[in-house]
């Protein structure tokens, strides 16, 4: 019996007869793997468990526990809900239903619209379809009976799909019980292993992304192999719709979308103090770190953006306008201002690293069904900064960067993963610099001891870049700060400094932001808090209640003394029960409350209310001006 040799995922190699199936290998490491096997990767191909071992392999099972495992697991739930659909509505065409983030979809062409009432019949056919534990067979046939075959059961959608492929393709299949779907794969060996579903919504698509296309019907789902799991998304899903930052903007005055501006935000007073806090914030440690703040124009001239590469490159993300009959762009990017900035004068090896920083407004242009909220605009403030250095300080200035970035986001409490993108396929330079690049990143990186994704093929157009993921407190990640490592931009604009050796030579330069957008971030921050901000982001830190007009002039000396001590206020002098105006303080999210009765106005002390926490009892207003200034100060 010839014999094979499989080498596994922590490196040791075991061999087992010539043919053995994946399952059968994962059952020999341990009957947990087996029983949590989903698929596997063979030789790095992704794999039904089904699938022989015909060669000396190197083999890792695929489980829940990785994002692959997750997407097949999720692309299976999609083909049982595609079968389902076919059991309750005669008619009805097949188009692409793939795996998503945190869930599946899958296009229908139905002969009448679906409403919200099915998803609960095709939720229970599907509980139906799972309980028969079909298996998932994979059936592979040649392009001319694939398209035989999906002809003769009017499935145009896979047919046109099938023409797009080559001649002498092999086509893949899979059938369970009836259903047979045009698939690469793979899958979950049966329909039994699926355990929680729930269809989530409906939704139209046009056929391929494209308008000129038929709309289909979309049906969004999310599937987990435990029932608690699925509990748990569902109250993420409800608590981020609490949590809905444009929601939340509007309720407390924070900032609003104006049809007449659509993309363009227009930030409230409340809102204008929470923005100022994060700028200041931002000035403050950008200082103690060595960078110089700068302004440059919104709108440049045509040739600065066929220089800088954008023109080509970025244009159709751009607005255009033109003065003295000459062609002008409003900035996309703060990139080549910086850049112009630093050339204004000579520069010598001496003066290097020059560190420049920009709050800078930028324009994009959105399509409006891209809009949301504060997340996706059309113009927002970038925190940019732009390093102009020695080829031999790049290592040191990249970590420099991570360690601000890290000490940003650890006040926020946010934690954060690392991605390295590499060269796009539209980029500028030669491979020889691009790899120069990468590896400087990379370097940087292995230096800090921070373990990465490699995204390959998605950096910017002039080179590789880190990008941070942050992690809010519902789980989900938003990317926000990038270093971006550049070689390009100093060769198109001819940047030098003078060397020790009294010659010209070439700069390299960073790009990097750490909040991102400034708009964005905020609108993060609304979601992550809830509104309920921290003290030192809290756009009115105090609230001063009266319980009777009594109370009115000891409140309006409060308030005066809090405004000498930086401490945000307002007073509620409203003729009000007192109640009343503790649950809207309550709803404004205000940190602290301030209760002042006669007892109060006697002493000349403060009943304190804190935010989540209820009464804290009264207190000398001195001590707790110092209590409320110790949770600024320490941004807490």
């Amino acid at each position: 019996m010839s014999m094979v040799r499989i080498s596994l995922k922590d490196g040791s190699v075991k061999e087992f007869p010539k043919g053995t199936r994946v399952i059968d290998v994962a059952a020999d490491i341990s009957q947990g793997l087996a029983r949590n096997a989903l698929a596997a990767k063979l030789n790095g191909r992704k794999v039904d468990l089904s699938t022989p071992v015909d060669e000396d392999s190197a083999l890792e099972i695929i489980t829940w526990d990785s994002e692959e495992g997750q997407e097949v697991y999720r692309h299976s739930t999609a083909h049982i809900m595609a079968q389902a659909v076919k059991n309750l509505f005669p008619g009805v065409k097949f188009g692409i239903g793939p795996a998503i983030a945190e869930g599946f979809y899958y296009d229908f062409d139905v002969p009448e619209n679906f409403s919200p009432e099915d998803l609960p019949r095709i939720e229970k056919e599907m509980q139906r379809i799972i309980r028969e534990d079909y298996p998932f067979e994979r059936i592979e046939v040649s392009r001319d009976d694939a398209l035989r075959m999906f002809e003769e059961a009017g499935e145009k959608y896979k047919v046109e799909l099938i023409n797009d492929l080559p001649e002498d393709a092999v086509i893949s299949c899979y059938r369970q019980g009836d259903f047979i779907d045009l698939c690469a794969g793979p899958h979950v060996p049966s329909t039994g292993k699926i355990k929680s579903v729930k269809l989530m919504n409906l939704a139209g698509a046009y056929w391929r992304g494209s308008e000129k296309n038929k709309m289909l019907q979309r049906i969004y789902g999310t599937s987990f192999p435990k029932k608690s799991l699925l509990e748990e998304h569902i109250f993420r899903i409800e608590e981020a719709k609490r949590r809905d930052h444009r929601k939340l903007g509007a309720e407390l005055e924070l900032f609003s979308m104006q049809d007449e501006g659509p993309g363009f935000p227009f930030f409230h007073p409340k809102g204008m103090v929470l923005r100022n806090e994060l700028e200041n914030f931002w000035r403050e440690e950008h200082k103690k770190a060595g960078y110089q703040e700068i302004r440059t124009p919104v709108i440049l001239n045509r040739g600065l953006w066929e220089q800088s590469g954008h023109w080509d490159n970025y244009k159709e993300n751009m607005y255009f306008t033109s003065i003295d009959e000459t062609d002008f762009a409003v900035k996309p990017m703060n990139c080549p201002g910086g850049i112009l900035v630093y050339r204004s004068k000579l520069h010598s090896y001496r003066d290097l690293p020059i560190r420049l920083g920009e709050l800078g407004l930028v324009h994009r242009h959105e399509l409006s069904g891209a809009l949301h909220g504060l997340m996706r605009v059309r113009c927002f403030t970038q925190d940019d900064a732009h390093i102009f250095m020695l080829p031999s300080q790049v290592t040191r200035e990249i970590i420099g960067v991570i360690d601000l970035i890290d000490k940003f986001y650890s006040v926020f409490g946010f934690e954060y993963h690392v991605e390295l993108s590499t060269k796009p396929e539209k980029a500028m330079g030669s491979d020889e610099i691009w790899d120069m690049a990468t590896d400087a990143l990379k370097q940087a990186l292995d230096e800090k001891g921070l373990e990465y994704k490699i995204n390959e093929g998605d950096g910017a157009f002039y080179g590789p870049k880190i990008d941070f993921h942050l992690r809010d407190c519902l789980g989900r990640t938003w990317q926000c700060g990038t270093i971006q490592l550049d070689f390009q931009m100093p060769e198109k604009f001819d940047l030098t400094y003078v060397g020790e050796d009294g010659q010209k030579h070439r700069p390299v330069m960073i790009h990097r932001v750490v909040f991102g957008s400034i708009e964005r971030f905020i609108g993060i921050l609304i979601e992550h808090y809830a509104g309920a901000f921290p003290v030192w982001l809290a756009p009115v830190q105090v609230k001063v209640l009266t319980v009777t007009d009594r109370g009115l002039d000891f409140a309006g000396e409060i308030l005066k003394t809090l405004g000498e001590n930086g401490i945000r206020a307002e007073v509620d002098g409203r003729n009000e029960k007192i109640g009343y105006k503790i649950r809207e303080a309550q709803l404004e999210k205000v940190p602290y409350m301030l209760v002042i009765g006669d007892r109060e106005v006697d002493s000349g002390a403060v009943a304190v209310r804190k935010r989540g926490a209820g009464d804290q009892g009264t207190v000398a207003l001195d001590e707790f001006v110092r209590i409320v200034r110790k949770d600024i100060d320490l941004k807490r």
